[in-house]
């Protein structure tokens, strides 16, 4: 069965870190892009970060740059957001999506148009 499954999110303080993963099982990661995103309640999905294939390629936005980090270890088949220094708007529920289109992660990162998207795993941040 193909799927992504998200897993790591938790309740911390603000402040705190986590380390989400994003795990494939029935296909590869290697050759896919892969893009987080996250939907707080009551708010659209909105784009978090991505990884290229190749990795020399990753995006953050703006209001995760220099605090989120976004990683692949092919080996594991897995993608992995480390987040540092939490803050209550971070509260959302976080996906992974993989597609394999375009010549960066950006490709499909702009437009949200993914061939596989996980079921999601809640982060929330809260004192």
């Amino acid at each position: 069965q193909v799927q992504l499954v998200e897993s790591g999110g938790d309740l911390v303080h603000p402040g705190g870190s986590l380390r989400l993963s994003c795990t494939a099982s029935g296909f590869t990661l290697d050759s896919y892009h892969i893009g987080w995103f996250r939907q707080a309640p009551g708010l659209g999905r909105q784009g978090v970060s991505c990884i290229s294939v190749s990795k020399d390629t990753t995006y953050y936005a703006h209001g995760v740059q220099g605090r989120f980090s976004i990683s692949r270890d092919n080996a594991k088949n897995t993608v992995y957001l480390q987040m540092n220094n939490l803050k209550p708007e971070d509260t959302a529920i976080y996906f992974c999506a993989a597609d394999s289109g375009g010549s960066s992660c950006y490709d499909s990162y702009r437009t949200g148009f993914y061939k596989y998207w996980g079921q999601g795993t809640q982060v929330t941040v809260s004192s």
